[in-house]
């Protein structure tokens, strides 16, 4: 598939940007599972739930796109200079404890092996899909330590584990090749919202520090006002631009247009708001100046409180490819 001209030199600004030589993907783009095990000696490939011909190379080797495996942070006093309060962050709380993970570095690195409140976590995203994913990392007892293979299904990023060199299917945290295929991660309710959101909730959080420095940048620019996305051989859902975004709990998801239309919507004892005052990380290079597509909570009544739930806010073909009977609200 030939990417639009702003598409190819995104991606290859991505690849010189971690050091290495852009390797072009080949005609069908489609890896060669023969050619796996040179580079993947420890994984089963006998063991699989996924057709391999939806497994495609990214362009990149194992962690070329290099996941952060000893993350630094900072107080939000430290670093409140770097961002303006509408740029995007994953925030994740675990037992009293919460830190933000801007999206402009996690473009660029897409998973970050952490540990919050004492619990050992991954958070994950895919630029691809716009899917911000978290995780638990501790698997039947055992800690896995996620990196990222460069290779898609779906367009979405396929993690793999140093402990079995499985593969992983980060949109739904799914063991998908080797011998964790079929297993189940533990996701964990977070929220995609503005810095200045993150601030008003934890003023004691503290803020993931880019090993490059800085407030890192979005390589993709304008991705998502492209017509199709990169490396994807499914259908596309009806009635909506495969890039458009849409908010996805389990098998039922509403279109971002929706929810700005009207602001809070309620199914059974699901709540979904949405409030202006976030860019979208995937518009402008400088994540900063990117248009406005608000700040989205999904939460559910329990008695008289409401709690978060987990969800995510991705592109209408991502949601489609992994939820094909899935309902898409417009």
């Amino acid at each position: 598939m030939l990417l639009p001209i702003t598409q190819k030199r995104s991606r290859l600004t991505l690849l010189i940007g971690t050091g290495l030589l852009f390797l072009a993907v080949s005609a069908s783009g489609q890896a060669t599972p023969a050619l796996w095990k040179f580079e993947w000696p420890r994984t089963d490939f006998s063991k699989s739930n996924v057709p391999f011909e939806e497994i495609f190379s990214g362009g990149v080797p194992k962690d070329g796109i290099p996941p952060i495996y000893e993350p630094r942070f900072a107080p939000i006093t430290d670093v409140d200079g770097l961002y303006k309060g509408t740029e995007p962050v994953i925030t994740v709380a675990v037992n009293g404890e919460a830190r933000a993970y801007p999206l402009g570095i996690l473009m660029t690195h897409e998973i970050v092996n952490d540990e919050l409140g004492g619990k050992p976590i991954a958070v994950t995203y895919c630029p691809l899909c716009n899917s911000a994913v978290v995780f638990d990392r501790n698997v039947n007892g055992r800690i896995h330590t996620f990196g990222v293979s460069g290779k898609l299904r779906h367009s979405d990023l396929v993690m793999w584990d140093h402990e079995t060199e499985s593969w992983w299917q980060q949109f739904v945290g799914e063991g998908i090749v080797g011998e964790m295929t079929g297993t189940q991660l533990t996701l964990l309710p977070v929220r995609v919202e503005a810095f200045d959101r993150f601030k008003e909730r934890f003023q004691e959080g503290q803020v993931l520090l880019n090993p490059r420095g800085g407030p890192g940048f979005n390589p993709y620019s304008g991705y998502d006002s492209s017509s199709r996305p990169f490396l994807y051989r499914g259908s596309f859902p009806d009635g909506i631009r495969p890039l458009d975004y849409v908010v996805a709990v389990d098998d039922r998801a509403w279109s971002l247009d929706l929810l700005r239309r009207e602001k809070r919507v309620e199914d059974g004892d699901l709540v979904i708001t949405w409030g202006a005052g976030q860019n979208a990380a995937m518009d402008s290079r400088n994540i900063s100046h990117g248009r406005d597509i608000g700040n989205v909570t999904v939460q559910r009544n329990d008695g008289d409180k409401l709690v978060d739930v987990v969800h995510d806010v991705t592109f209408a073909f991502a949601f489609h490819a992994f939820n094909p009977d899935g309902t898409i609200h417009k």
